[in-house]
C-alpha cells in the first residue's frame, strides 16, 4: 500500500503514542481534528481531509468516541523507525 509522506508522518506520530482528537456536530459529522503527539503538542500535517483518508483505509480507528489511534494495519503499513516501539 502506497502511503504519502504526510500520512507517514501522522502514522509515525500515532505509533509513538499520539492520538487524534475530533470534534463532531449534533448529527455526528466530524468537523475538526487535532493531532496530538507524545512530545510536541500539535502535529500540523494532519487536517480533516488527511484524517478522512486514513480512516477510510482503516489505518486509524476510534472506539467508544475516544481519540483515534493507529490500528494493527496502520502499524504494518507505516515505514519503521527506531522509536516506533509502541504496540497497539
Amino acid at each position: 500500500m502506497k502511503i504519502s509522506k504526510r500520512k507517514q508522518r501522522v502514522l509515525n506520530a500515532l505509533a509513538q503514542g499520539g492520538a487524534i482528537k475530533h470534534a463532531r456536530v449534533a448529527k455526528g459529522q466530524i468537523i475538526a481534528v487535532l493531532c496530538l503527539t507524545r512530545e510536541e503538542p500539535i502535529l500540523t500535517d494532519c487536517d480533516l481531509a488527511q484524517f478522512q483518508r486514513l480512516r477510510q483505509r482503516g489505518l486509524i480507528s476510534s472506539v467508544n468516541c475516544q481519540p483515534c489511534r493507529i490500528t494493527l494495519l496502520g502499524h504494518r503499513s507505516v515505514r519503521s523507525l527506531m522509536d516506533n516501539r509502541h504496540a497497539p
